[in-house]
């Protein structure tokens, strides 16, 4: 592979290599603008992508829920699973301050990595077994086995969706 076609490895993906653990690289070249093009040469849809939700929790603070992107976070249910009576998406302007990252980039390795905040991912993740997640950077992705991610990160299985 000559220099120029070689994708240089972001700070998240050096971390579940030093980790051994297995991932693939997706990149979109729209950001969060996903082509149907690019979806299909990755055999994906938008229920295969997950998102990383930033939350405040009323008594634990930072709380991340990992939703698919098709869908919505069910704050209730996100509330009760991590001792919460509330919880609140953290506004865009405090997000990169808080978890690190700006919007589209965050990501449950660099936020569990930097920040030992709780982590939830939906029970779809468990069920579809191999999930795909940002991986840093708006437009890079990883897709990686749900189960292997949450437990590198510590994170737990929930059902914390809105059924639409």
């Amino acid at each position: 592979m000559s220099k120029k076609a070689r994708i240089k490895k972001i700070l998240v993906e050096q971390i579940l290599d030093k980790a051994d653990i297995p991932y693939e690289t997706v990149v979109f070249s729209g950001g969060m603008n996903r082509n149907q093009a690019e979806l299909d040469a990755y055999g994906l849809t938008d229920h295969d992508i997950y998102k990383t939700l930033a939350l405040d929790g009323n008594v634990t603070g930072p709380v991340i829920g990992v939703v698919p992107v098709d869908n919505h976070l069910n704050e209730k249910k996100l509330a009760a699973v991590s001792g919460n009576k509330k919880v609140n998406m953290i506004p865009t302007k405090n997000l990169q301050k808080t978890t690190g990252y700006i919007h589209g980039a965050n990501n449950p390795v660099g936020i569990w990595q930097t920040k030992k905040f709780p982590i939830y991912f939906d029970n779809s993740a468990k069920e579809a077994g191999t999930i795909t997640v940002s991986a840093g950077e708006v437009g890079r992705s990883i897709r990686i086995n749900a189960e292997a991610l949450a437990e590198f990160v510590h994170a737990q299985f929930a059902d914390i969706r809105s059924v639409d």
